[in-house]
């Protein structure tokens, strides 16, 4: 008998190991030799153990299947008992059409990774065959052109108003402060932001604010008044000297401020 070898994954099942079998020594599937065939299988199945492959439960089910058969054809047939090799015949043929299905596609899979077909040119008709009036036409030329001028972007000095923003100086609002208090030595809190306009005046102002607290010039009394330290009105020696420490150009709003407390006075 040619000794037979196996490799892994080479035998996908029982099935697939008799079919080998049968190819192997030329058997016939529509008449089987059983008793051949059961030494040619349980020969595999050694053979494949001693390649250290793994041999599962269906393979000794289908050894044990392949014995049963042998035992019942040596035993005397009657009419009505079913032929146990039939059934094995039919689920042999199956599962080698199958197979044949399988070998038949996987090469056709194959071939279609090599060769591939040229695009066909679609035959299109792009007439474009409605009628418009010209009113209808000249709308939509005005309406596309519209379009396209309202893609392009705005120009830079539409936005330069917005994201422009006046620079208010600490020094700036030391310098109001103390004129402010030139004239009267006690001012409220809430006077110093009546005439802010913008949030970087109002924090140029309460900075000052804190470091003229700081410096001892100013104080927040309970009532929350600002009011000078040493209760008097500032000198015009004290104002020229802020003026000279804190020179930096006065703003409109100060300006303003400067005029209504002048007015007020």
């Amino acid at each position: 008998m040619e000794k037979l070898s196996f490799r892994a994954g080479e035998v996908e099942g029982p099935l697939d190991l008799i079919l080998t079998l049968i190819a192997r020594h030329k058997l016939n599937i529509y008449d089987i030799e059983i008793s051949t065939l059961v030494e040619q299988y349980t020969a595999a199945v050694r053979e494949m153990e001693e390649a250290d492959l793994e041999v599962g439960s269906e393979f000794i089910e289908m050894a044990a299947r392949l014995v049963y058969i042998k035992t019942v054809e040596l035993l005397p047939k009657h009419e009505k008992d079913e032929d146990p090799r039939r059934e094995l015949t039919g689920q042999l043929l199956e599962y080698q059409a199958c197979r044949q299905a399988a070998a038949l596609l996987g090469a056709q899979s194959r071939m279609g990774s090599v060769f591939t077909r040229q695009p066909m040119p679609l035959d299109v008709d792009l007439t474009y065959r409605l009628s418009h009036s010209p009113a209808l036409l000249l709308a939509a030329y005005r309406s596309a052109l519209g379009k396209g001028e309202r893609l392009k972007p705005p120009p830079a000095e539409v936005f330069r108003p917005l994201v422009a923003a006046r620079f208010v100086s600490v020094g700036s609002r030391i310098v109001s402060i103390l004129r402010r208090l030139y004239h009267s030595s006690r001012v409220s809190f809430a006077g110093l932001f009546s005439h802010s306009r913008e949030r970087s005046e109002m924090v140029a102002t309460f900075l000052a604010l804190l470091e003229l607290m700081k410096s001892g010039r100013v104080r927040l009394n309970d009532d929350g008044d600002v009011e000078v330290t040493d209760y008097r009105s500032l000198t015009d020696e004290e104002l020229a000297e802020a003026d000279r420490q804190f020179a930096a150009p006065q703003t409109e709003q100060e300006d303003e401020d400067e005029r209504e407390t002048n007015t007020a006075l």
